[in-house]
């Protein structure tokens, strides 16, 4: 899973999965998930991120995963 950040557009991009996006759903304002050939969730993108998040803070907690990478 990886989060980016585009300040030019104010989004903020959940990728959840490397296999490329080939319908997207609008399923709120401003909240677009995209789908794989399979249906399953590839990504979401949210508009105006910074005026309805705090995207200074990222917490995570009960990843089932041994060792967490965080860049900047």
């Amino acid at each position: 899973m990886k989060l980016s950040y585009y300040a030019e557009t104010d989004s903020l991009y959940i990728d959840l999965s490397s296999s490329p996006s080939v319908d997207s759903v609008e399923i709120s304002d401003g909240v677009v998930v995209d789908y794989d050939a399979n249906g399953k969730i590839t990504g979401i993108d949210i508009d105006h991120a910074s005026e309805n998040f705090d995207l200074a803070e990222l917490n995570t907690s009960h990843l089932p995963v041994a060792k967490q990478a965080m860049s900047a």
